[in-house]
């Protein structure tokens, strides 16, 4: 692990290029990814420039800042905004953009007309589009409430600012805003406000529904141009909501910087906000209505933390690849999990037993850029090698393989961890080790793994009880099987995992489907 102004930062994040240096050697240089946040400055430190450093620290990117104006503000409210002159504005960013290789910017509070167009000035200096992404978060409210930008600034906005951007994240009242009002109460509305704001020049829209009212869960639109996704998570009951706006653009643009493509980091984003929320939901800090979250929960909490980049509801439809039967039907491994994403599997676990080595990385490598390009998580079954030399998102092992500890200490905290486990014993065993979730089964007879005991429906709830973990049925499982194993009634019981099921098919995609539909079916009416 490398270290950069206290920042911990895994190589694997960082890209490596040789050049050459004064001296007559040629050595290799990491250059760590970097952000530029232009916004305010927080005193109380849960939003603005504050919430924006602490949130690529812990994500592993380094920050840069540019400050637009200083607030005073506390837990309680703002009590006083001070605008920077908008040529020291611009002499922070000719200071850093001059210097710095920054990946991506992103922008928080820009107060007035004049500081928008300094930014403009610099961002066609250095151009944006081609070189650095553009993260736009149009700050005009604060979480409480209090106005931090006024309507003078919209028509910069609506004219200048969001054509260059890559993606802006408004709530649903500063979209309102930039639409001039118009209402935005429900899913719907925010589709259709996500799509008028698309028109508008930015390449990407994530219309943020924290405010939606008479909403039981939490849901953002995003719109890409052609295609809408709702994202949803519960709601939290916690005061300490402070700062969540600023938090999640910051979290995507420092996924961008790590190069992850623009869906992807909305969900990082997301889910890493609703677990630091959850982490943080009843700490104290101040003693006003609004107290700001804990961004370090990676170093308290490294299972929280973890799912930020894994949900236990991935674990819905879980599909293991199998050689053998990809040479049956006659389809690469990379066809092969094309189609179980693209016909709705959550979670992609690559079992390939009779690949070389070089041969299985190569294919590894692609099925890791479909997944990440759809929001899908990949492990790799039981090859430790390949999941490093890959950057997968994790593995699989089972018991007779490497330990789930030393695993870990291999893998370091960011990655999933799972493990196979029969008896209540393994699955105490795999939460002390710190594994993420568990694999349980055979629940039925299967002919992909000789010599696999199976533990029936029973012995899965027996497992399900005993485990603190998230569950998926492995073994067996089917469209005709797997509405029973779901109706178990284990809350923690997330999903199936399948082989044959989708693999020993003619067409992946069609059962893909057919299996999703049945899960889903099966869950709206448990």
């Amino acid at each position: 692990m490398q270290s950069l102004g206290g920042i911990r930062s895994w190589p694997a994040t960082w890209r490596t290029t040789t050049a050459s240096m004064t001296t007559t050697t040629t050595e290799s240089v990491k250059k760590v990814a970097q952000v530029l946040t232009v916004a305010g400055s927080d005193s109380g430190a849960g939003a603005g420039i504050q919430a924006d450093i602490k949130v690529c620290a812990a994500r592993g990117v380094y920050c840069a800042s540019v400050i637009t104006a200083v607030t005073a503000q506390n837990t309680r409210g703002v009590q006083s905004v001070h605008l920077l002159p908008p040529d020291f504005v611009s002499e922070q960013l000719k200071s850093v953009l001059s210097d710095f290789e920054v990946d991506v910017v992103k922008t928080g509070m820009l107060p007035s007309p004049e500081i928008v167009e300094v930014l403009l000035q610099n961002l066609s200096e250095f151009p944006v589009r081609g070189r650095v992404a553009l993260v736009v978060d149009p700050v005009m409210v604060s979480t409480s409430g209090h106005v931090l930008a006024g309507s003078s600034i919209l028509s910069i906005f609506r004219e200048r600012l969001l054509p260059l951007a890559d993606i802006i994240t408004p709530n649903v009242k500063e979209a309102s805003a930039l639409l001039g009002g118009v209402r935005i109460q429900t899913v719907a509305e925010m589709r259709a406000a996500a799509k008028s704001l698309h028109q508008m020049g930015p390449r990407f829209v994530l219309v943020k529904g924290g405010d939606l009212p008479d909403s039981s869960d939490s849901v953002d639109v995003y719109f890409d141009g052609n295609e809408f996704h709702e994202l949803h998570s519960p709601r939290i009951a916690t005061r300490n909501t402070h700062g969540t706006g600023c938090t999640l653009a910051s979290c995507i643009a420092a996924e961008l910087a790590k190069g992850s493509n623009m869906l992807s980091a909305v969900k990082v984003a997301k889910r890493f906000v609703d677990t630091a929320l959850n982490y943080s939901k009843d700490i104290v800090i101040g003693g006003g209505m609004q107290g700001p979250f804990d961004h370090f929960l990676s170093l308290k909490d490294p299972q929280s933390y973890r799912q930020s980049t894994f949900k236990p509801d991935d674990l819905f439809l879980y599909a293991v690849t199998d050689s053998r039967m990809n040479k049956k039907w006659n389809r690469s491994i990379v066809d092969a999990v094309k189609a179980a994403v693209e016909g709705g599997a959550t979670i992609i676990q690559l079992r390939e037993k009779e690949a070389e080595t070089r041969e299985f990385l190569e294919e590894a490598k692609s099925c890791v850029d479909i997944c990440r390009s759809n929001g899908v998580c990949l492990l790799i079954n039981d090859r430790i090698d390949i999941a490093i030399a890959c950057d997968a998102d994790g593995v699989h092992v089972g018991q007779s393989d490497m330990p789930v500890d030393l695993v870990r200490s291999l893998l370091g905290p960011d990655k999933i961890i799972g493990v196979s486990c029969k008896t209540q014993e393994q699955a105490h065993q795999a939460w002390k080790d710190g594994a993420d979730y568990i694999g349980s089964g055979g629940v039925f007879p299967t002919n992909t793994k000789a010599n696999n005991r199976t533990i029936g429906l029973d012995g899965l709830r027996e497992v399900c009880k005993a485990s603190k973990l998230p569950v998926v049925a492995i073994g067996g499982i089917g469209i005709s099987n797997a509405e029973s194993v779901m109706r178990i009634g284990e809350p923690n019981l997330k999903g199936v995992a399948v082989v044959s099921a989708l693999f020993d098919q003619e067409c992946v995609l069609s059962q893909a489907k057919k299996l999703h539909k049945t899960l889903t079916e099966s869950k709206r009416e448990h």
